[in-house]
């Protein structure tokens, strides 16, 4: 759902309602990931998509009942349903699907400041999270991390919830003590930055919760101003990094060059990566083919917890970069890390082809996928969540 907050909001500062569909549960194949979510205007406009084309039309249907009727709506897809492969989803996976109505300011279902705080956040790149109750007491309600006011619940008291006995307060039928558990547990998760599901006993009833998670983007530091570096920022920021260019030398480190980069920096190389915050999802890239940047640049990559750092070059220069770096004295279990020459073997020669390479080998090292063709691998091609 926090992956297409900007268009959620747009619309609801147009004053159209929407019904918004969040992926709950994934057993087996299944094409997206947990949270993930389409979202129908009440003027058919269709926002994101579920399962890459499999039950959109389904869930089209869905979000037209949750839009008449303001109820949300709990369903699934899958192997399991008789209907699996009239809805298309014949890939052999199972995935349950959370529908809800969200309404301008003033209309029943309308956003509390808690849940819209949020989704700002993450449609400006910050990190974000919202708790929803898909099953069990409380149904339907979602929160934010903190409270916004006098105001901590969704809506009306009447925002999409499933269950028909629940209480007519705000809270569905949760205590105070059950929404500050929920509200505790998110702010645990979006500090761990990756969204989950969780349980929660209210009086002997299991309750279903759904974390969602946005993360900022992760950094993709592109170290040389080269033709190459143009295509991987261009298609880095596709993938949603955002894209550093860094070198020294202004004459070719200029904006007007990398149009698809966050920032230009002319800098020494080493000194703005020592400087600049990194993390564990942060990829370092060094196109510069030039020793007295690679090689003070590579010790200081290789000395922070990076995802990812890979160094252009032939076979002979990385075998001379190798031998410099040991001799600066880096150690052994560091330059493992090291991805040189970059990228997979794709048989890419262009700056296009090559910024699909090292980008494959990243997504590659990112997962512990293998790389290897899809047909040679048993299994199912998609994990579960």
């Amino acid at each position: 759902m926090l992956e297409i907050a900007g268009d959620l909001l747009d619309t609801l500062a147009a004053g159209r309602r929407v019904a918004v569909a969040t992926l709950t549960r994934v057993l087996g194949s299944a094409p997206r990931t947990l949270g993930t979510a389409m979202a129908v205007t009440e003027t058919g406009t269709v926002i994101g998509s579920i399962s890459g084309g499999c039950v959109e039309g389904a869930i089209y249907e869905s979000a037209q009942e949750v839009l008449e009727t303001g109820r949300g709506q709990l369903t699934e897809f899958g192997v399991s349903d008789d209907d699996a492969f009239a809805v298309g989803l014949s890939c052999g996976g199972t995935v349950e699907v959370f529908l809800a109505e969200f309404a301008p300011a003033g209309q029943r279902n309308a956003l509390p400041d808690a849940v819209r705080a949020q989704l700002e956040r993450a449609a400006a790149g910050q990190a974000a999270g919202l708790a929803l109750v898909v099953a069990g007491t409380g149904a339907g309600l979602m929160l934010g991390p903190d409270a916004a006011g006098s105001e901590d619940f969704a809506g009306d008291g009447d925002f999409a919830g499933l269950d028909e006995s629940a209480a007519p307060e705000t809270s569905l039928g949760l205590g105070a003590d059950d929404v500050r558990r929920i509200r505790a547990k998110l702010r645990a998760v979006v500090a761990s930055g990756q969204s989950t599901v969780g349980t929660l006993d209210c009086d002997g009833v299991t309750s279903r919760v759904l974390y969602l998670v946005a993360q900022a983007p992760p950094r993709c530091l592109i170290f040389g101003a080269v033709d190459f570096a143009s295509a991987l920022s261009a298609a880095a920021s596709l993938l949603g990094y955002r894209v550093t260019i860094c070198d020294a030398r202004a004459v070719f480190a200029t904006p007007e060059r990398f149009p698809t980069a966050a920032e230009v920096v002319v800098e020494w190389p080493s000194d703005y990566l020592a400087r600049t915050p990194t993390d564990a999802r942060t990829v370092v890239c060094v196109l510069t083919h030039d020793e007295k940047f690679d090689l003070p640049l590579l010790i200081t990559a290789l000395s922070l917890d990076v995802g990812y750092v890979g160094a252009m070059g032939s076979r002979r220069t990385h075998e001379r970069r190798m031998q410099r770096l040991q001799e600066a004295g880096v150690a052994a279990a560091d330059l493992a890390r090291l991805h040189s020459p970059i990228g997979l073997d794709l048989g890419a020669s262009s700056p296009e082809e090559t910024a699909v390479s090292i980008l494959a080998e990243v997504l590659a090292d990112r997962s512990g996928a293998s790389g290897v063709p899809l047909r040679d691998r048993q299994g199912p091609i998609h994990p579960s969540d």
